[in-house]
């Protein structure tokens, strides 16, 4: 089980249908991911401020139920995998109930001012995995 943030639907987000904008959940992984780092004593900002950036190499993105406007949505963000210079996050959306409405992952590299690949430092490396 990971970190838990909630968020409410509001009316921009969502499309004629009036469910959730697919590309949303993105933003909301992205939510989910921010907090979670910073939960472990380090922010995004702190890490660019050091020189490194975390870019998307991979996402993907399962829908079971749409949300809706005003829903209040909890997500759920957990590292499924880390390796020297990658981690991967994987994310559930769950509605009031406890349902899971979708699913994802996120896979990110690290890398330096110079667009390089490069290993996390022990650092940054054991904030990540501490719960």
């Amino acid at each position: 089980m990971g970190d838990k943030i909630e968020i409410r639907v509001r009316y921009a987000e969502i499309d004629k249908m009036g469910y959730v904008y697919y590309s949303k959940y993105l933003e909301y992984f992205e939510m989910g991911r921010t907090e979670f780092i910073r939960k472990r004593g380090k922010n995004y900002k702190e890490i660019e401020a050091e020189g490194f950036l975390l870019p998307v190499l991979e996402v993907w993105t399962k829908y079971m139920q749409p949300a809706r406007y005003d829903d209040l949505l909890t997500i759920e963000t957990e590292i499924s995998s880390m390796g020297k210079a990658s981690v991967k996050f994987h994310y559930f959306v769950k509605n009031g109930n406890g349902e899971t409405l979708a699913e994802g992952m996120t896979k990110h590299a690290l890398i330096n001012k110079d667009g390089k690949i490069v290993p996390f430092p022990e650092e940054i490396h054991k904030k990540l995995l501490t719960p």
